[in-house]
């Protein structure tokens, strides 16, 4: 008998037919984490989002985009620029930043000797070396509204062969802080930190004035960070990019009411000494102790302050000549002592309306010529201890005198040249050549 071969049933959908084949698409690759003050979102090089953040500084306005030719062309230099805008940094808001040509941008104000360890802005921070290379730059680049730096073909110190880096850190004038990475030739995992600090990331921090304990008249700066993010290195590849929206803080609010209203994750206090909304944890933290601002949160409400502030004006404020210096003043206890002494100076005779008549000539000229000596005195002891502070900054650069008007120099002036220790990799600070004079700033690393 023959045999035939009956066709295979086909089975139904009902019965678990498969369904048409769909072209397949990558996979998302967004990771989202919120940090307190800012929420971090991770785009993979899937993502279209990672190509839109990046910013081709090739094709900006070349007054716009400038090459740095001492950074890129130097290692562990670092180098001040000045934004066109006020860009908000942990809710302060920032003029002046600090490029370092290890891939990373100090924000803070005052340079120190833990550079590269807290107050960051750090894509990816390592030992990178523009000087190996002549097609190795560093470039910044300011429209007004965002500012960027791009460290473009920078290779890393003792591990050349392994290709390139280029990678940029963007800067938003609404609080955005944007990385992007355009070639990573290496897992970052695989970088070694063994001679300089590997980071991805943000820091900030605040610095406290204590007494040292060598030299009891003195004091020494103490830097606390209080917060940090760090990313998974391992996510940092070629064509990811990083985007950190900025959180509301204590500091965005203006009166007592809003503050101690705020339904911020923050534990917001209002000192009305200063003015001020705080969580008593930001870089204004020395001015929040000094004045009490912790205590006087505890104690008092915004009722308290207002109740002072009725009856402690006087009902004679609005007739002085210095009314319009002291609408600018926001403590409302400067602004009664300096009210006492200018209703001082302005009614020597208070107190008796005959008074006046029956001093003698000889009586009335007395005080004139007393304080035109006092203020004589005064100005001869003020020039002598201005030639003495002098004197001694200049045979001490190292003095917390010396650091403390080194850190508060107007930007034109010239900074102050130190030695550099062979036994310590450092730093340099440099200012941009042009209008501004070249120095050197030491900074030590952590």
């Amino acid at each position: 008998t023959a045999l035939s071969v009956l066709p295979r049933p086909q089975p139904t959908r009902s019965q678990g037919a498969p369904s048409p084949r769909l072209p397949l698409y990558p996979a998302p690759q967004l990771l989202e984490d919120n940090h307190s003050y800012y929420v971090s979102r991770l785009y993979g090089p899937s993502e279209p989002r990672s190509r839109e953040l990046w910013v081709d500084v090739a094709k900006a306005n070349r007054s716009q985009a400038k090459i740095h030719t001492i950074l890129s062309n130097t290692h562990r230099q670092a180098s001040r620029v000045v934004l066109s805008f006020d860009f908000p940094f942990y809710g302060h808001p920032l003029r002046q930043i600090t490029i370092a040509t290890g891939g990373f941008i100090f924000m803070g104000d005052v340079i120190h000797r833990m550079l590269t360890a807290t107050q960051y802005v750090a894509p990816l921070m390592a030992n990178f070396n523009p000087g190996y290379s002549d097609n190795s730059t560093v470039v910044y680049f300011d429209n007004g509204t965002i500012f960027v730096v791009q460290w473009d073909h920078v290779y890393l110190q003792g591990w050349e062969d392994r290709g390139s880096f280029t990678f940029q850190a963007a800067l938003h004038r609404d609080g955005r802080i944007v990385f992007g990475y355009k070639e990573i030739p290496m897992s970052v995992p695989e970088i070694s930190s063994s001679q300089h600090p590997v980071k991805t990331g943000l820091s900030d921090a605040f610095m406290i004035l204590n007494p040292s304990p060598d030299v009891p008249e003195s004091r020494r700066r103490s830097i606390f960070e209080y917060h940090r993010i760090e990313l998974d290195p391992s996510k940092v590849t070629s064509m990811s990019a990083v985007e950190f929206t900025p959180l509301p803080t204590c500091l965005q609010h203006r009166s007592c009411d809003a503050c101690m209203s705020s339904d911020l994750t923050f534990n917001c206090s209002w000192c009305h000494v200063l003015q001020r909304c705080s969580s008593g944890f930001d870089r204004y933290r020395q001015e929040w102790m000094d004045y009490g601002c912790a205590q006087e949160a505890d104690s008092r409400t915004c009722e308290d302050f207002q109740d002072e502030d009725h009856y402690s004006a006087s009902p004679d404020t609005s007739s002085s000549p210095y009314d319009g210096d002291l609408t600018t003043t926001s403590s409302s206890l400067f602004i009664d002592s300096l009210t006492t002494e200018d209703d001082t100076k302005l009614n020597p005779n208070a107190g008796g309306d005959g008074l006046e008549n029956n001093l003698s000539p000889k009586t009335k000229g007395t005080p004139v010529h007393l304080g035109t000596i006092v203020g004589i005195v005064l100005a001869v002891l003020l020039v002598a201890a201005i030639i003495l502070a002098g004197i001694y900054i200049s045979g001490h650069p190292t003095s917390n005198a010396a650091l403390f008007f080194i850190e508060r120099r107007p930007h034109h002036w010239p900074a102050m040249k130190f030695r550099s220790h062979a036994d310590h990799s450092t730093y340099a600070e440099v200012e941009p050549s042009g209008h501004e004079k070249e120095g050197f700033m030491e900074a030590e690393q952590c």
